[in-house]
């Protein structure tokens, strides 16, 4: 007689041993694709320097769309306004602000009397300052005002002149 030797009952690792075998053999049995060569452009590698398709940082991008739409102009009449303190310095920043800029034309606002005196005598070392860090053909002149005085009109009518002055009694 024969002796039979018992099964063993299946393992893990014979499970997948099996199911990998089988894979292979269904891969074996596709017939395979053949490569087409499509039709178009070749590639050109950029090479060490950054292409058109690589990511760019986001300072160059912007750089490149205000050239592409000529607003370099208004980013420079924009760069005046927003970064007054950084041009003129905090001491002077902290004592005026910059109102308008028109035709080269800087109006310029004191916070008092005094600073708008002091502001005038300074004018020219301000119009350098604007003109190294900005461009010299954006503010060409500086006209400095000091604060206005309070109005007293108030409502939609007014008199012409001194008015009645029975206004306090």
């Amino acid at each position: 007689m024969a002796e039979q030797t018992p099964e063993r009952p299946a393992r893990p690792s014979d499970i997948a041993r099996a199911a990998l075998d089988a894979a292979r053999a269904a891969s074996a049995a596709r017939p395979r694709p053949t490569r087409r060569r499509v039709a178009g452009p070749r590639r050109s590698w950029s090479g060490p320097h950054p292409g058109a398709d690589d990511p760019q940082t986001l300072g160059s991008l912007v750089d490149s769309l205000v050239s592409a739409e000529d607003w370099s102009e208004r980013t420079k009449v924009g760069s005046v306004f927003g970064r007054w303190d950084a041009l003129v310095g905090a001491d002077i920043a902290a004592h005026c602000a910059p109102q308008s800029l028109s035709e080269g034309e800087l109006t310029v606002v004191a916070e008092s009397t005094a600073w708008a005196t002091q502001l005038r005598m300074m004018a020219p070392t301000i119009l350098g300052k604007l003109h190294n860090q900005v461009g010299g053909d954006v503010v060409t002149r500086l006209r400095v005002v000091g604060p206005t005085a309070p109005s007293w009109k108030k409502g939609p009518r007014t008199v012409r002149g001194r008015g009645p002055r029975d206004t306090y009694g």
